[in-house]
């Protein structure tokens, strides 16, 4: 029996891995864990906050902290590359390039820093709305047909979910807020995902089907 734990971004990407990756990934020989990036430290008894991402040392050793969990065959990320750290490795000296290559070079600095074979750092291009860009009809659905949805879906069409850039007002879920203020990352974002289903997100999304490759082809799924 295998073990895979992924260490995921937020209550959004949590409900992702439980809902949508584990039932998709799992089989008798392999069950799937999550849990949530420590955001701050308990005090005075209180839980921890989660979600987010802070600092990569922060990251960092909360990383190590889950490689200490010996029956875990395979440790991996669910974390957006939509505001990642500065300070992680990789960060300061991207490639010029197509945004595939600039994320390539950070999960591998990120591999070699972590130095460990059961480490496979994985980082959402650009956040985890893109997968929701892989069925805007979807979205559409559940909130509502505008014509500003179907223009959105013909963008992501067009260059690929995951080429839909991180600038601070243009970033998926900027676009999808921008359009539907009801939008709730943590309710409609898995729904949508759900629906459109993995194969098809694979499709559409080279990074992510990279990652989920490399899972199978590690983990002989």
């Amino acid at each position: 029996m295998r073990k895979l734990h992924i260490l995921v971004e937020g209550q959004t990407e949590e409900v992702i891995v439980n809902n949508v990756i584990s039932p998709y990934l799992s089989s008798e020989h392999l069950y799937v864990t999550t849990s949530i990036l420590e955001t701050k430290p308990p005090a005075g008894g209180r839980p921890a906050h989660t979600g987010g991402v802070s600092s990569w040392a922060k990251i960092l050793r909360e990383i190590r902290g889950l490689l200490r969990d010996i029956p875990t065959t395979m440790l991996t990320t669910l974390i957006d590359y939509y505001g990642f750290p500065l300070d992680a490795p990789g960060m300061a000296d991207r490639p010029i390039g197509s945004p595939y290559s600039r994320v390539e070079h950070v999960e591998s600095a990120l591999a070699d820093a972590v130095d460990s074979g059961r480490f496979l750092p994985h980082l959402v291009l650009h956040e985890i709305e893109a997968w929701v860009l892989a069925d805007c009809s979807r979205l559409a659905d559940l909130l509502g047909d505008s014509p500003a949805i179907v223009q959105l879906g013909r963008v992501a069409a067009e260059s690929g979910p995951e080429m839909v850039n991180d600038g601070a007002d243009t970033a998926p879920s900027k676009r999808i807020k921008g359009i539907y203020p009801a939008y709730i990352k943590t309710f409609y974002g898995p729904l949508v995902i759900a629906d459109a289903g993995l194969d098809e997100i694979r499709r559409q999304c080279p990074h992510a089907d990279r990652w989920l490759n490399a899972i199978e082809t590690t983990l002989k799924l």
